[in-house]
C-alpha cells in the first residue's frame, strides 16, 4: 500500500533512532573504538540489517522512506527501484511495494559466470532508477552501483537510505559531483540526541561519541594503530 501520510522529517528521524536504539542496533564506546570496514577506528556502530528481524518497525521505516523518498524527488519520479548488494536488497523490496514499483538488485561485482551480470531482475533504457541502500558513510560505495545501473541506459539520479552518518563534510557534494542526490531518515546527529533523551548511555560514552562526531577524521587519527 503506497503510505499517504507524510510525518515532518524532524519526527521522523526522532522515531527512527528511538527505532534503532530500542533493538539495540546502536553501539557506543569510546574506550574500546570498533574498527570500521577501512580499519579505521570509530566509537560507534550501527547494524541496519538487524532492523528485518523487527515487523513493526520493519514497516514504520520502510513507510518512513516511501514518504520521504516522495517529498524530497517527488511522486512520479522513479520506474525502477534497485537495491545494491546485500543490505539494500530487502529494503528496496519493500520500497518497491509500497511505490507499486518494479524491483531490480546490483551486484557489487559482475557475477563471473553465465550472463556475467551486475543487474538482476528488468531494468531498461531510458528508466529512472532510485538506488536503496541500509546506509551511507562517505557515500564511495554508491557511486559503483550508480554506474553499473547507468550502464544499461537507465538513469539514477537519486539514493535513498535509512541512515546516513552526516559527519563527512565531502560525502554530498561527492554524490553531487557524480549526478546524485541523497534522500535518508536519520543521522548520528539524531541518534545521539535521541540517545541523551533516553538516558541509554553514560555521559562519558555521550561525550566521547560528540567529539568524534564534530572532528572525525582528527578523532580516528589520534587512535589509529
Amino acid at each position: 500500500m503506497i503510505p499517504a501520510a507524510f510525518p515532518p522529517k524532524e519526527e521522523i528521524a526522532r522515531l527512527t533512532a528511538r527505532a534503532f536504539l530500542e533493538i539495540g542496533a546502536v553501539h557506543f564506546n569510546a574506550r574500546e573504538p570498533f574498527t570500521l570496514a577501512s580499519g579505521l577506528p570509530s566509537p560507534t556502530y550501527i547494524d541496519c540489517r538487524k532492523l528485518i528481524s523487527y515487523p513493526r518497525i520493519r514497516s514504520m521505516l520502510m513507510d518512513f522512506m516511501a514518504v520521504t523518498v516522495m517529498r524530497d524527488a517527488g511522486f512520479e519520479a522513479f520506474d525502477n527501484i534497485a537495491g545494491g548488494e546485500t543490505a539494500g536488497i530487502p529494503f528496496a523490496a519493500l520500497v518497491a511495494e509500497r511505490l507499486a514499483l518494479p524491483m531490480t538488485y546490483v551486484r557489487k561485482k559482475p557475477k563471473g559466470y553465465g550472463r556475467n551480470a551486475r543487474i538482476e531482475g528488468n531494468m531498461s533504457e531510458g528508466q529512472r532508477v532510485l538506488l536503496v541502500e541500509d546506509l551511507t558513510t562517505d557515500g564511495g560505495s554508491k557511486l559503483s552501483f550508480v554506474d553499473a545501473i547507468r550502464e544499461t541506459g537507465a538513469s539514477c539520479g537519486w539514493t535513498s537510505v535509512i541512515f546516513y552518518y552526516d559527519i563527512f563534510k565531502e560525502t554530498e557534494a561527492k554524490l553531487a559531483e557524480h549526478g546524485i542526490q541523497l534522500s535518508y531518515l536519520c543521522t548520528w546527529w539524531d541518534m545521539l540526541a535521541e540517545a541523551r533523551a533516553q538516558g541509554i548511555f553514560d555521559a562519558e560514552t555521550l561525550a566521547g561519541v560528540e567529539d568524534f562526531l564534530n572532528d572525525p577524521r582528527a578523532w580516528q587519527a589520534a587512535r589509529a594503530k
